[in-house]
């Protein structure tokens, strides 16, 4: 019977490998390896003929193909088990726990992590901010271990677990609703709008119930708590976070928009399916702190 033997990948190719997504270049990756651009090509070059597939593109910045993202998250995990080997015998090495997390939770409800991160000296937290809807695709390209995502379904090689919502209420000056009031409700057609990025699609949903587009105005504003000043300002309206809107109602900075309801987006944990210690302790801590979240809606 034939038998075929399996695909066995040297480490250092794979941290080379490693080097160059995050460093951009194979120069810059040779510098930080402490090795010649000349002998980074050629471990690439010895990755790719193992795999039988093309890993890097050769371009500016380089980048890895779809057939060598899962060799670039392998790569991440075996930086991860070594440190923390070498921490466990006495080692001074750092578990480097790179994690996507969204500017909202980052702002509010996952700072006890940080604290928590912080009496542990040899980890370091390395955040990707990045929109609860694509964060994992960073976990699919290998360049984070754990993320704060919307979705529900576990990414290959992950497990995932529920940790809550965050909610969201549409929200202005009071001032500017007035200058849009039509009868009982706005005119959301008019209306200026405020958006965090390109991402963020949360204004649109609340405008699609009602049968209409993004206004003529839009303005971006990519920073949560500048978000919320843009819309005590007057600037548009927008998608406020509890937190936010509570003081800013009691203050009658801000008014709830007639006619919108709460969103509540819900929020899941996913992490490599990994022995990790640190990995572990990292998601302990993340569940702590979701405590204070509201219970997610079903998926």
């Amino acid at each position: 019977m034939l038998t075929i033997a399996p695909m066995r990948f040297d480490p250092a190719q794979l941290e080379t490998l490693v080097a160059i997504t995050e460093e951009g270049t194979f120069e810059a990756a040779a510098h930080r390896l402490h090795v010649t651009a000349s002998a980074v090509s050629q471990r690439v070059r010895a990755l790719e003929r193992a795999a039988g597939q093309v890993l890097v593109r050769r371009t500016t910045p380089a980048s890895v193909t779809p057939a060598g993202e899962p060799l670039v998250r392998l790569g991440r995990q075996l930086r991860l088990l070594a440190a923390e080997a070498a921490l466990s015998l006495g080692g001074d090495e750092i578990v480097d726990l790179a994690v996507a997390v969204n500017a909202d939770s980052l702002a509010t409800w996952f700072r006890p992590v940080l604290a928590a991160v912080a009496r542990r000296p040899g980890t370091a937290l390395r955040l990707h901010v990045e929109d609860q809807a694509y964060s994992d695709d960073l976990l699919r390209r290998g360049e984070v271990l754990a993320a704060v995502t919307d979705e529900p379904h576990p990414v290959q090689g992950c497990v995932v677990e529920r940790l809550g919502g965050i909610r969201y209420t549409p929200a202005a000056a009071p001032w500017l609703v007035e200058r849009h009031r039509r009868g009982r409700g706005i005119d959301w057609a008019a209306m200026p709008l405020v958006v965090y990025d390109e991402k963020d699609h949360l204004q649109d949903a609340l405008l699609a119930t009602h049968d209409v587009g993004r206004p003529p105005v839009v303005h971006r504003v990519p920073s949560t708590a500048d978000f919320h000043e843009a819309i005590r300002a007057g600037l548009g309206w927008g998608m406020l976070l509890d937190p936010q809107l509570a003081d800013s109602v009691a203050a009658e900075e801000v008014v709830r928009l007639p006619g919108a309801r709460p969103v509540v987006v819900p929020l899941f944990w996913q992490r490599w399916r990994l022995d990790s210690p640190e990995l572990a302790a990292l998601t302990d801590d993340v569940r702590r702190a979701a405590r204070v979240l509201r219970p997610p809606r079903s998926p």
